[in-house]
C-alpha cells in the first residue's frame, strides 16, 4: 500500500503523474522541503490539498478518486524532489511521507458517520471518538528474495488488505529483460542498514467511534477501526476526538479454498489530528456572535433580565425551577482551568450533583443537558462498573487493547449519570480521581497509563429514604465525603406539598404551554447552544478584588461555623465559589468576575448548605 523508495516507472500515466506531484512540491513547499531535509526527527511532509487544488484541479481530482493509486506516488515524487534539492542519490531520504490534510468542506468526502463499501479506494476525512487503542509494534513492510537459478533479487511487499501478510512468491520477479520463471529462492539475509530499516515500520490499529452527540435517539453508533503507521502511531489515546484523513481498504484473511472469507471495512490514515475542545463541534457563525452582542447591547440597563431570558430557555418543558436552570447552565459552561509552571493544574470543569424526590424532573434536565453538549454521554448508575465509568482492558487475539468508558469518552465534555445513588459502593470510589485530578490512571493487563477525563459530571440520584433536614448530606444521600466535597454544586429537590406551586404545575401540564409573558423571547435550542460554546471559549474572566473579597468571606465564615455539613466546608469550597463567579460572569457575556457574580455564587452555594445556611434560604432548590 505504501511505497517507501523510488520503484521503476514504466506506465506513461503514471510518470506524467508522478511529475505533476513533484512539480506542486516544488511550486508550492520548497521552504518546507529545505526544512524537511535539516529536521532528522522529521520525515512526512503535511500537504494541504486545499493549495493542491488551486495548483491542478486535475491533479486533485486524481488523488480523491485514485487515493490508492495516487498517495504511494506522492511519496515517489517527495523522494523525487528532496534529491533533486541535495543533487545526489542517497538513500537517506528514501523514508519520507507526505500526509495529505485539509480535505475540502465537502458532505461526501467530511464525514460524520462511518462510509461503506461503495467508498473504498477513495480519500475521506472521518471525524470521531477514539474508543480503543492497540498496541504499537513492528510491521515488516517487504521482504527482498534471491533467485537462486538467476541469481537476481526482487522484493515482495506486505498486503494490506490481508493483514500485511507477505505472500511467498510463486515464480522469479527479479528485473530483467526476461524473467527465469525460476521458483527456487531464498530471503536475502544480512541487509544493510538503510535498507533494513526501510523494511519495517512502526504500527499500530485504534478504533474510532461516531459521535453519539450527533446521533439521533436510538441508533447504535457505528466504530471502524484506523491503520495508523510509522510516525502517526501513539499520537491518538482512548477518548479523543479524532479527525482522521485516509483511504477506505478493505481487508480479509487468506482463508481455504471453500470458506468464504470475512471481509470488512478499515481506513489506512495519512493523517491524524486530535480535537482540543468539544465546542468546535458546534457551528458559530457570525450572524450569531452578532446577535449575542445585540442581545446583551438591549439588555444593557438590565442585564439580569436578559439572563432570565437565557436561564428561562434551559429546559422550557420544565416549568419554573430556575435555581435549577441556573446551576445547570453554569455547570455546562464552567470556569478557567489554571496551570502552573510545574505543572499542577486546577480543574475548571464544575460537578453537580441533583438529590431530589421521585417525579422532580432530575432526569430530564441530564437529558437536555446531554443534547446541548455535543461532546456528552448519559448513562445510569444501574449496572455500571467501574470499568464502564472509566476504562476496560479488552483481550484482542494474543495482545491486550483499552477501551474507554463513559468519563473518558466525555473528555471535554459532560458526563451525566442518572441513578448516581445505585452504583454499588466499591464503585463509586473509581471517579474520585477523575473528578478532581481530570484522569485516569490504568494499570491492567500489563498497560499502566493515565487517560484525560476533562469532563464535568452532572449526576442525580434519590435519597437514601425520606430526606431528613436536620441530618447531613453524607447521612441523607449514603455517599462518601470525598465524594461529596468534588461536587460545586448539590441542589435538594423536595416534593413537600405546596398549594400555590402545585396548582401552577397541574395547570402548566395540562395547558401545555408556558403561562408566563416571556415566552416568545425565549432562545430556541440551537442558539441556546451555540451560546454556550461561545463563552466557554472566547470569555475568559478575570477576578476582581471586591469579588475576591466577597467570596473569600463566605467562605471564612463557612469554616468558622460548627455545621453537621463538614464534608462541604473544605477548601474545595472556595475552588467551586470561584469556578460558579466565573462561569456566570461567562453566562453574563462579562470579561470580568464583579460582586453580582460572587453574590449569585453565594446564593447558589447556599442552597447547598441547607441546615448550614448562613442567610436563611429555603430548605430546598424546588420551591
Amino acid at each position: 500500500m505504501s511505497i517507501t523508495a523510488v520503484d521503476t516507472l514504466d506506465n506513461d500515466d503514471t510518470s506524467s503523474t508522478v511529475g505533476a506531484m513533484q512539480l506542486f512540491l516544488e511550486s508550492c513547499y520548497n521552504a518546507e522541503l529545505k526544512d524537511l531535509l535539516d529536521d532528522e526527527n522529521t520525515s512526512s511532509l503535511a500537504v494541504d490539498l486545499g493549495k493542491v487544488i488551486e495548483f491542478n484541479v486535475e491533479l486533485a481530482q486524481t488523488i480523491l478518486d485514485r487515493a490508492t493509486f495516487c498517495l504511494p506516488l506522492f511519496n515517489v515524487a517527495l523522494v523525487s524532489a528532496l534529491r533533486k534539492l541535495t543533487g545526489t542519490t542517497t538513500s537517506s531520504v528514501d523514508g519520507a511521507r507526505v500526509r495529505v490534510e485539509h480535505l475540502p468542506n465537502h458532505p461526501a468526502l467530511q464525514r460524520t458517520k462511518m462510509p461503506g463499501s461503495e467508498d473504498v479506494g477513495h480519500l475521506l476525512t472521518i471525524s470521531g471518538t477514539v474508543i480503543r487503542t492497540g498496541m504499537v509494534k513492528m510491521m515488516e513492510t517487504q521482504k527482498r528474495y534471491a533467485c537462486l537459478k538467476c541469481r537476481g533479487t526482487f522484493v515482495v511487499r506486505a498486503q494490506l488488505e490481508q493483514y500485511n501478510y507477505i505472500p511467498k512468491p510463486a515464480r522469479c520477479l527479479a528485473p530483467g529483460e526476461d524473467y527465469c520463471n525460476s521458483n527456487a529462492f531464498a530471503p536475502v539475509e544480512g541487509l544493510d542498514a538503510l535498507e533494513a530499516r526501510l523494511c519495517c515500520t512502526d504500527y499500530q490499529e485504534i478504533k474510532i467511534q461516531e459521535q453519539v452527540g450527533r446521533l439521533a435517539l436510538g441508533t447504535i453508533p457505528r466504530s471502524i477501526v484506523v491503520i495508523l503507521e510509522a510516525n502517526l502511531v501513539d499520537v491518538l489515546k482512548s477518548g479523543d476526538s479524532a479527525l482522521v484523513t485516509g483511504t477506505l481498504v478493505r481487508r480479509w484473511r487468506g482463508e481455504s479454498a471453500c470458506d468464504r472469507p470475512d471481509i470488512a471495512l478499515a481506513l489506512y490514515a495519512t493523517s491524524v489530528n486530535a480535537g482540543t475542545s468539544g465546542g468546535s463541534l458546534v457551528s458559530i457563525t457570525n450572524d450569531f456572535k452578532l446577535g449575542f452582542r445585540s442581545f446583551w447591547q438591549t439588555h444593557a440597563s438590565a442585564p439580569m433580565r436578559g439572563r432570565d431570558i437565557i436561564v428561562a430557555s434551559m429546559c422550557p418543558q420544565v416549568y419554573g425551577l430556575y435555581y435549577i436552570k441556573l446551576a445547570v447552565l453554569l455547570i455546562l459552561i464552567g470556569g478557567v482551568a489554571r496551570a502552573d509552571s510545574s505543572g499542577l493544574r486546577v480543574r475548571g470543569e464544575a460537578h453537580l450533583l441533583l438529590v431530589g424526590d421521585p417525579g422532580t424532573a432530575k432526569s430530564q434536565f441530564l437529558k437536555y443537558a446531554a443534547k446541548l453538549i455535543p461532546r456528552s454521554v448519559l448513562t445510569t448508575g444501574i449496572g455500571s462498573t467501574s470499568a464502564g465509568l472509566t476504562v476496560t482492558a479488552v483481550r484482542d487475539g494474543a495482545e491486550w487493547q483499552l477501551e474507554a468508558g463513559a468519563l473518558v469518552l466525555a473528555d471535554r465534555g459532560i458526563c451525566c449519570i442518572d441513578e448516581f445513588g445505585s452504583i454499588r459502593d466499591a464503585e463509586k470510589g473509581t471517579v474520585l480521581e477523575a473528578m478532581e485530578q481530570q484522569s485516569i490512571s490504568v494499570a491492567k493487563a500489563g498497560i499502566v497509563c493515565k487517560l484525560n477525563a476533562r469532563c464535568s459530571v452532572l449526576a442525580a440520584m434519590n435519597p437514601k429514604s425520606k430526606y431528613d433536614l436536620e441530618s447531613s448530606l453524607a447521612i441523607n444521600t449514603a455517599l462518601s465525603s470525598p465524594l461529596l466535597s468534588r461536587f460545586d454544586l448539590i441542589l435538594v429537590m423536595l416534593d413537600s406539598p405546596n398549594e400555590k406551586w402545585d396548582n401552577r404545575v397541574s395547570s402548566f401540564i395540562i395547558d401545555g404551554q408556558n403561562m408566563d409573558d416571556e415566552e416568545h423571547l425565549v432562545w430556541q435550542f440551537d442558539e441556546l447552544q451555540a451560546y454556550i460554546a461561545y463563552v466557554k471559549t472566547s470569555i475568559h474572566p478575570v477576578s476582581t478584588p471586591d469579588s475576591e473579597r466577597v467570596l473569600t468571606k463566605y467562605y471564612q465564615i463557612q469554616r468558622q461555623r460548627d455545621s453537621a455539613n463538614a464534608s462541604r466546608t473544605t477548601i474545595r469550597l472556595l475552588e467551586s465559589l470561584i469556578r460558579l463567579s466565573q462561569a456566570h460572569a461567562r453566562l453574563m457575556f462579562r470579561d470580568k468576575v464583579l460582586v453580582q457574580d460572587a453574590v449569585i455564587a453565594v446564593v447558589l452555594m447556599e442552597t447547598t448548605m441547607l441546615s448550614a445556611s448562613i442567610l436563611g434560604f429555603a430548605n430546598d432548590a424546588l420551591h
